[in-house]
């Protein structure tokens, strides 16, 4: 009896990183503080043993630090999903900001536009990690933010989602008349059509964050 031929196939593996074939782009990636730029206190961010520290050096100002890539000028992102790694030393505040842009309210510095998700599980603090900010705000912890943890923040359209270790925390779709509804400190936490910058925040003196990794995919290019 003539034996059949044996076919040989063989299994070619990709040596491509998982986040350049998911379409995610190392903004932040333990290696260097290229691409970020602060718009007040430059003492307020130092990469410390592959993270990024942020502690503000002055008690009345509020440092972000912007992703700006190869140019001066912050880079604009409109529909994305971003993904932080993060952990805060104990009694810590902090925010990531999206939909910003350099412009502040007030003589703190605090930032004029955009939306916050909130990094602050601090007892006194009334919104805790994983709020949107004066926008949807949890009153529970849900997380321990000394621990390393994620935060994954989706927006498409004008729906925007944030989950805390793969746990939705933050559902919610911004409203035609947003403007209206926002208080008079407010009135710049909205979407823009535009997009805008992504920044983290060095919030007072006695408050430090690290971040160990920060990677964003753009949806709209999709």
């Amino acid at each position: 009896m003539k034996s059949l031929p044996v076919i040989a196939f063989v299994s070619v593996v990709l040596l491509v990183p998982v986040s350049a074939e998911e379409g995610w782009i190392d903004l932040f990636d333990g290696k260097s503080i290229a691409g970020w730029q602060p718009n007040s206190d430059e003492g307020a961010y130092r990469l410390e043993e592959g993270v990024l520290r942020l502690q503000a050096t002055h008690a009345t100002n509020r440092g972000h630090l912007f992703y700006t890539g190869d140019d001066d000028e912050p880079d604009r992102f409109r529909d994305f999903e971003l993904e932080v790694v993060a952990r805060g030393e104990p009694n810590s505040n902090s925010g990531i900001f999206f939909h910003t842009d350099r412009e502040t309210r007030d003589e703190v510095l605090h930032l004029k536009n955009g939306y916050e998700v909130q990094l602050n599980s601090t007892e006194k603090e009334k919104r805790k990690t994983g709020s949107l900010y004066d926008v949807v705000d949890l009153d529970q912890a849900l997380i321990d933010d000394t621990e390393w943890f994620t935060v994954r923040i989706r927006v498409e359209g004008k729906r925007i989602r944030v989950w805390l270790n793969d746990n939705e925390a933050v559902d919610y779709t911004e409203p035609e008349n947003v403007v209206a509804l926002r208080s008079s400190k407010r009135k710049g936490r909205f979407l823009r059509e535009e997009g805008g910058a992504i920044a983290l925040q060095a919030h007072d003196t006695d408050s430090v964050f690290y971040f160990r990794s920060v990677r964003i995919r753009r949806l709209d290019a999709e």
